[in-house]
C-alpha cells in the first residue's frame, strides 16, 4: 500500500463526507487540511507510555492491540477557520466550537473507521483503531489505555504545550485519530527532541481558561493542565447548557498555537 495514496483518500472522505458539516449552524466544514505521520510499532517510547509518571502501566502497546503490529498510523484534522474563530471570543465557548466537538469526533469516528477498512480491504495487511475497539477504556485519573496525542507525538506530528495540546505545523486546535496495522509503513522522522518543543511558554493558554486550570508558563518547572478542574467545568458548566455536546477550546483558540507552530521567545 502507498501512503500516498491512503493521504489522497483520507482527504477525499474530509472533502465528501457529510458528517464533516454541521447544517444547522450552516458549518461547511468541520475539519480541513489534515496531516498525517506514521510510527514504528516497535518505538521504544511506546513502552516508555507505561511509566506512571506519563500514563501508567495500563497503557497498551501497539502489539497488544494487533498482534504482528508494525506500524502506527495518526492524523490530525485541524478545525476549519469557521469553527475557530467563532471561539475566539471571551466566555462560554461558541456554540460552533462545541458542535465541532462532538459532531466532529463523530465524523473522526468515521474517519478512523475508514482508514481500518481501506487498509484491511487491500489484503495487504490488518489494521485496527484502538479508540473503536471494545477494549479502550478510561482506567483513572481521567487517564486511558491509549493515548491519540501521545501516538501523534511519537509519530512526528508535533510537541506538547502547558495547556497538553499537542501543537503541530497546523497548530493545536483540531482532533487526533490512529490506527495500528502490521503493514510496513516508512515512518516519519521527528523533528524534535523534548516534549515542549513547540511552545513558546507564553501564557496566552492561561489567560484563556476559564476556570484557570493551566499554571506555571516557565521552561524549568512545568505544572499546565489540571486535568480534573478542566473536566469538572465541562461537565458541570458547559454540557448542562450544551447537552449532549461538551468541550471548551478556549485554550486552543486566540494564542499564537492556534493554527501554527509559534515563533519561540
Amino acid at each position: 500500500m502507498r501512503i500516498e495514496n491512503l493521504k489522497s483518500d483520507i482527504n477525499s472522505y474530509l472533502e465528501s463526507s457529510p458528517l464533516n458539516s454541521v447544517e444547522e449552524l450552516a458549518i461547511d466544514k468541520i475539519f480541513t487540511d489534515p496531516l498525517l505521520a506514521i510510527a514504528d510499532a516497535g518505538d521504544l517510547l511506546f513502552e516508555k507510555m507505561k511509566d506512571p509518571s506519563i500514563i501508567g502501566e495500563h497503557f497498551l502497546l501497539p502489539e497488544d492491540w494487533l498482534p504482528g503490529a508494525k506500524s502506527v498510523i495518526s492524523y490530525f484534522i485541524p478545525f476549519s477557520e469557521q469553527v475557530r474563530s467563532a471561539n475566539r471570543k471571551q466566555g462560554v465557548p461558541a456554540k460552533e466550537w462545541v458542535y465541532g466537538r462532538y459532531e466532529g469526533e463523530q465524523f473522526n469516528e468515521s474517519l478512523r473507521q475508514f482508514v481500518v477498512e481501506y487498509i484491511n480491504s487491500t489484503g495487504e495487511g490488518k489494521a485496527l483503531a484502538p479508540m473503536l475497539d471494545s477494549r479502550f477504556q478510561i482506567i483513572e485519573r481521567l487517564s486511558s489505555n491509549w493515548s491519540e496525542r501521545h501516538a501523534a507525538y511519537i509519530a512526528g506530528l508535533g510537541t506538547f504545550s502547558l495547556s497538553r495540546s499537542l501543537i503541530t505545523p497546523k497548530g493545536c486546535a483540531g482532533r487526533y485519530g490512529s490506527i495500528i496495522t502490521t503493514l510496513i509503513l516508512p515512518v516519519t522522522a521527528r523533528s524534535y527532541n523534548g516534549l515542549y518543543e513547540h511552545c513558546n511558554f507564553c501564557g496566552e493558554c492561561i489567560n484563556r481558561c476559564p476556570v484557570k486550570a493551566i499554571s506555571n508558563p516557565r521552561k524549568d518547572k512545568i505544572a499546565g493542565m489540571d486535568k480534573a478542574v478542566c473536566a469538572d467545568y465541562s461537565r458541570n458548566v458547559i454540557f448542562p447548557r450544551f447537552r449532549p455536546r461538551h468541550g471548551c477550546g478556549k485554550c486552543q483558540t486566540a494564542v499564537p498555537c492556534e493554527d501554527r507552530i509559534p515563533d519561540i521567545i
